[in-house]
């Protein structure tokens, strides 16, 4: 699906780009496609030379599912001093938090398509365990225990 803009990157950018194919929910649940991800970035990683490409400027990007992988994909590979560090991430419109769909972002954009709240929050439980038959209680809130809201408010809040 994402081909075309792949090759319009490598193009206009002058790099290589490496488009991951990773197993699908909900078919294939949490953490499949974070596990092939991470995989073909480390196998990347480790055979640079045989892509030619420079260690210093490598980059994980991915937008939607795939804006969550490269974040998650980026902090696994922040701690090994084994393999090249990568250059930075780009995040397009990523998927990073399943705590709070009340937040103002998504009361704002709750009716924008093509994503709506709704269905944020229903391809995040097919993500995470291939059923939303909980849909209503993440869409309130009541997913997450108080206690763990708490610890987690200094990065999700309203504020």
């Amino acid at each position: 699906t994402h081909e075309e803009v792949c090759r319009f990157i490598a193009r206009e950018s002058e790099s290589v780009v490496v488009s991951v194919g990773y197993r699908l929910a909900p078919e294939h649940k949490y953490p499949a496609a974070y596990e092939d991800c991470l995989s073909a970035s480390q196998h990347f990683l480790q055979h640079l030379e045989h892509y030619g490409v420079d260690p210093a400027r490598v980059t994980v990007c991915g937008d939607s599912a795939g804006g969550n992988l490269a974040a998650a994909v980026s902090q696994t590979l922040a701690g090994r001093s084994d393999l090249p560090r990568l250059r930075a991430q780009i995040l397009i419109y990523p998927g990073l938090q399943a705590l709070d769909f009340n937040l103002p972002s998504y009361q704002q954009n709750r009716g924008v398509p093509l994503l709506f709240r709704e269905r944020a929050a229903f391809y995040v439980l097919q993500y995470l365990n291939g059923n939303a038959t909980n849909l209503e209680e993440v869409l309130e809130g009541s997913h997450i225990p108080v206690d763990i809201k708490l610890n987690y408010t200094k990065w999700v809040s309203p504020d």
